[in-house]
């Protein structure tokens, strides 16, 4: 019984970091955007509120609050405030299964640093974020209007074509670790010596593109073309309700896609990894911390190198995205698939 309410209470800590993560981290990262792209672009971006503009999420957070709650006069109100749940619950619940570093001691109780450790993590994942179609599809169709509808149609098309992809380009790491769990997966590339990395390139190219279009960034953000759907399928919604679509849309998925891409690609939490030379770990003075701290810089890092695509490559028409899915990165995914499936048990015997 004892050990019970211990199990419990860890659960609970568990699920406040978790949500303050993707919540707290995520308004923070609309100003990391806007730095990231003021200084691509040579400019200063936000600098008034705070420090650097470091206050600009909390006054952009009071000024959505304080906005009036409009909705359209033929829409339909249920649908309309169901999408919202759809898209914020389960891309926050993807973070359940996420490993933040190894297992770890407290006054003789070990815990591992994962809310869910369940062997099917990476199928649980990208199930919860397929979930974004649903909330896509009813925020067009729930508005009434025909800008949103077409906007969540072009969306939907480019989710659907992408969720095909990206199970493909993760389908190599799997194969490698022998595992769907996304512990396991760290685990095994600790123990095999080797991120999956350099023995996967076209995979984790393809899984960045795909990770793009599920994000709808540029060069996938035809819902957004703004000279003919104003702001895609989100037009009829306004206030908070306007801005928690792309606090998921682009920080919350993107936080969570980049995270995934860690855990499959680059070791988790493990240290620098070089062919032939085995890990080597500058962070060794942190002791503990270390394991953490790596992979809290490679998720930033790889989340930031997703914002520096963001605004250097141009927007797609909506024929090219499709077509780019299954004619060049879906054929890519297979032939990547063949070959690892061919080459994992000489690699591993």
């Amino acid at each position: 019984m004892h050990s019970f309410w211990i199990d419990l209470l860890v659960a609970i800590i568990k699920i406040l970091v978790i949500l303050g993560i993707a919540l707290g981290i995520g308004a923070f990262l609309t100003w990391v955007e806007r730095k990231v792209a003021a200084h691509i672009q040579r400019r200063p971006g936000p600098m008034v509120v705070g420090w650097h503009g470091l206050l600009q999420p909390l006054a952009d957070g009071i000024k959505l609050l304080t906005k009036e709650d409009l909705f359209p006069r033929y829409g339909d109100k249920f649908l309309y405030h169901l999408a919202i749940i759809l898209a914020l619950v389960p891309a926050t619940l993807v973070f359940s299964v996420i490993p933040f570093g190894p297992e770890f001691e407290v006054f003789g109780y070990k815990v591992k640093p994962i809310l869910s450790d369940v062997n099917v993590g990476i199928l649980l994942a990208f199930a919860l974020g397929s979930m974004a179609v649903y909330a896509v599809a009813l925020a067009g169709w729930a508005s009434n209007s025909k800008y949103p509808l077409i906007a969540s149609m072009r969306k939907a098309g480019v989710i659907v074509s992408y969720e095909v992809v990206i199970i493909f380009a993760v389908m190599g790491p799997i194969i490698l670790a022998g595992t769907l769990s996304t512990y396991e997966i760290v685990q095994k590339q600790i123990e095999q010596g080797l991120w999956y990395i350099w023995v996967q390139p076209i995979a984790f190219v393809v899984y960045m593109f795909a990770a793009l279009a599920e994000m709808g960034r540029v060069p996938f953000d035809v819902q957004e073309a703004e000279a003919e759907l104003v702001t895609g399928f989100t037009v009829e919604y306004g206030g908070m309700k306007f801005g928690l679509f792309p606090l998921v849309e682009w920080y919350i998925e993107g936080l969570t896609l980049s995270a995934i891409a860690v855990v499959l690609f680059f070791g988790g939490w493990s240290p620098i990894n070089i062919p032939f030379v085995g890990f080597v770990d500058p962070l060794f003075f942190l002791g503990g911390l270390s394991p953490f701290v790596w992979f809290i810089l490679k998720t930033i890092l790889l989340f930031l190198f997703i914002l520096w695509l963001h605004w250097t490559l141009p927007r797609y028409r909506i024929d090219q995205i499709t077509q780019t899915a299954w004619k060049i990165m879906l054929p890519l995914t297979l032939i990547n698939l063949v070959l690892t499936a061919v080459l994992a048990p000489i690699i591993w015997r």
